[in-house]
């Protein structure tokens, strides 16, 4: 079983870790393009040093590998519709 799961047709986000869908909430919240640096603001992390916010990219990248972010050319991710 997937930590977390490929987004089906009637996605359930009660399948996703806690820490995974407060990250999905804000980048829906956001309701358009948001930087990873933006996430990690509302997050509270610290923002400043670029090596604090690779775990969460990696979060990021990985809710978009399994179809529940787009992940855009220029880096920021959106919500999937």
């Amino acid at each position: 079983m997937l930590l977390i799961p490929h987004r089906s047709e009637s996605p359930d986000e009660t399948a996703l870790p806690g820490d995974y869908r407060k990250i999905l909430a804000i980048v829906r919240g956001v309701g358009g393009p948001v930087q990873v640096k933006g996430v990690g603001e509302e997050l509270g992390l610290e923002v400043t040093a670029r090596g604090k916010l690779e775990p969460l990219r990696a979060k990021l990248t990985k809710l978009a590998d399994r179809g529940w972010l787009h992940k855009r050319p220029d880096g920021r991710f959106t919500a999937r519709r």
